[in-house]
């Protein structure tokens, strides 16, 4: 590699302070907002879906007209394994995303991030968390329904 490829590499990443700059950032961080209320959305329809599997299979059983399943506990372990994706699919989704806005705020980025160095939360960190204890219960509540 010669000394002007190198230092073409090196311009190809220098952060310039513009509006331009600045407007692309907020782009970007909204995306990252918008990534992780997706994962979320994603994680409560797993969460969602596997608690109500769970629950028409579970009152199947207690119905005298329908016949018995050939597998009666396929319901349960399919309820638990869809509860336990969404309940990680959050946690990962908050980590990315934790991981995401670091990245974002480091180093020369914070220049062209906004008016201060200080990063503007979001309830996002505290969705995540009730969703992951919404799954986490479910998880439980399926788990000792049939344990």
């Amino acid at each position: 590699m010669t000394e002007e490829q190198t230092a073409d590499e090196a311009s190809r990443f220098l952060v310039r302070a513009t509006a331009e700059s600045h407007f692309a950032w907020l782009r970007t961080r909204l995306s990252v907002e918008r990534t992780m209320m997706a994962y979320l959305r994603t994680a409560v329809s797993l969460i969602g879906f596997g608690f109500g599997l769970f629950q028409i299979a579970y009152r199947q059983q207690d119905s005298p007209s329908i016949n018995s399943a050939r597998f009666p506990d396929a319901a349960w372990y399919l309820g638990l394994a869809l509860i336990a994706c969404g309940v990680l699919a959050a946690v990962f989704a908050a980590m990315e995303y934790r991981w995401t806005l670091r990245y974002l705020w480091s180093g020369d980025y914070a220049a062209i991030a906004g008016i201060d160095s200080k990063q503007k939360n979001t309830p996002l960190y505290a969705v995540s968390g009730v969703v992951v204890l919404v799954g986490v219960f479910a998880f439980f509540a399926v788990l000792l329904r049939m344990g």
